[in-house]
């Protein structure tokens, strides 16, 4: 039958695209639904476009400060909004046409429309609600109509969407969620960030390089409270350094509008109530699952605190019915999704040696400057759990290529079992530790040792170098500190 399928994957985001792929790989017949947009939000309003900004950010502070590198720029530097905001959506719409060809590459089909479940094997597409977000890539030409498929394994990857706190709702005019904070009409003076999660310190940190006035309140004791809190200091010292106004252990209680501005009620750590006025406010406190409206409820399938319950493969409850990404459960990582939908897939073709997803070696990455990376157990996490650790820690400013690049703030710290030499966790702030991260995943998914890492030759001159350097402190042998 032509609407039958081995293999349909409902959400075509980082999770959806690359089940598809894999399925196809292994030879099963796949179909993938889509009801907005290709590559989802990672490509579309997430990962890629906000590090266009981010970039674009940096660019820009190097301009500014020249004679920090002997450079002479005459004139006044300044952003232009319009070209920023164009580069970020023209690399979203890149990826969004290079999804449309790894589809027709591979040989997937796309049914474009809302999907929903109404049997065991089967989905009804309808006609899509959602209006095609821009920039939308051409379609490619294998999209197939509304109507009814069926499929020996149905694999749902929805994603996630901004959470609104009741009263303090997003309005896309004065109260932003990302969608809004990626391309504003026009540059703020002042912003509100509520919340200082990844989303949230990535967007204070772009607008505070651009000039803007930017304050963060967030509930919890650190700023990107899932880091560990060594970590998490250096990083806050580096934004109030920059001009940024953070208060912690605050929430916004209630947010009056006017015309052009809002002002925030923030009850403060010792309870006492501050007015913050702002031009503009970004809501950035975490998302929820879209599981609404897909049919979960009819077949049974057991959701736990707003996701799809699924075991190490991506399995629900109900047979042939499966979730990965964001869908499916924290942490909120495109290459959680990635990874997810790989073990699924292979799972479902029957492939040996199937190894079910280990969220403590997922690295999380955050872009703001200075940038902060991590994998595995925090300090305090190790302590709880009553390890004997070992804790190593190198400084950048003892680096030679991070004082030459002019970026010497910055840490590595690394955490081990005193008893076997395993390496629990890896912490990292500074210039670009979002690419040196992988070496500790890689190490820790090869379950190297300490001996094994002080024995790997690092290059120099490299900003790596602080990584064996912070394995060697965790055991009296640091070289250059």
């Amino acid at each position: 039958m032509a609407n039958a399928y081995d293999v349909i994957v409902i959400g075509s985001g980082p999770g959806g695209y690359i089940a598809a792929i894999r399925a196809a790989q292994l030879g099963l017949k796949t179909a993938i639904v889509e009801r907005e947009h290709l590559a989802g939000i990672c490509s579309n309003w997430g990962c890629i476009p906000t590090k266009a900004l981010l970039r674009s950010a940096e660019i820009f502070h190097y301009a500014k400060h020249p004679g920090d590198y002997g450079i002479k720029i005459e004139g006044m530097v300044t952003p232009d909004l319009k070209a920023i905001v164009a580069r970020s959506r023209g690399i979203a719409q890149r990826m969004n046409g290079g999804v449309g060809f790894l589809m027709k590459k591979n040989k997937v089909d796309i049914i474009w429309g809302e999907a929903k479940l109404t049997k065991p094997g089967e989905i009804v597409v309808s006609k899509t609600t959602k209006a095609i977000q821009q920039p939308q890539a051409p379609l490619p030409k294998n999209v197939l109509p509304e109507g009814t498929y069926t499929a020996k394994h149905i694999i749902i990857a929805t994603g996630a969407r901004p959470r609104a706190l009741p009263g303090i709702e997003p309005d896309g005019k004065l109260i932003w969620t990302y969608f809004e904070a990626m391309k504003p009409e026009e540059m703020p003076k002042s912003l509100l960030v509520m919340g200082s999660g990844a989303i949230g310190i990535e967007f204070a940190s772009f607008y505070r390089t651009l000039g803007v006035d930017v304050t963060v309140v967030e509930v919890m004791p650190t700023v990107m409270p899932v880091e560990d809190a060594e970590i998490s200091a250096l990083a806050r010292k580096q934004f109030e350094k920059q001009g940024m106004k953070i208060h912690l252990e605050a929430k916004v209680i209630k947010v009056e509008k006017a015309a052009n501005s809002i002002t925030a009620h923030v009850e403060m750590k010792d309870g006492k109530v501050e007015k913050i006025m702002a031009d503009r406010m970004i809501s950035a406190v975490g998302v929820q699952a879209n599981v609404e409206s897909i049919g979960l409820e009819a077949l049974g399938v057991k959701t736990d605190r707003g996701f799809i319950a699924i075991d190490g493969y991506g399995k629900t409850n109900v047979p042939g019915i499966y979730a990965i990404g964001d869908v499916a459960g924290p942490p909120m990582l495109a290459h959680k999704a990635e990874h997810e939908a790989v073990i699924c897939v292979e799972k479902i073709a029957g492939l040996p040696n199937v190894h079910p997803m280990d969220k403590l070696k997922i690295p999380g990455c955050t872009y703001c400057h200075p940038q902060v990376a991590s994998v595995g157990l925090t300090e305090a996490k190790a302590k709880e759990q009553g390890r004997d650790i070992r804790v190593g820690r190198f400084p950048f400013v003892a680096n030679g290529k991070a004082i030459a690049l002019g970026e010497d703030q910055g840490m590595v710290k690394t955490i081990f079992d005193k008893k076997t030499g395993e390496l629990l966790g890896a912490h990292l702030v500074g210039a670009e530790v979002t690419e040196l991260i992988q070496g500790f995943v890689v190490a820790m998914n090869l379950e190297t040792t300490e001996e094994e890492l002080m024995h790997t030759i690092f290059p120099h001159p490299t900003i790596s170098e602080t990584m064996k350097e912070s394995v060697l402190d965790a055991y009296g042998r640091a070289l250059n500190a």
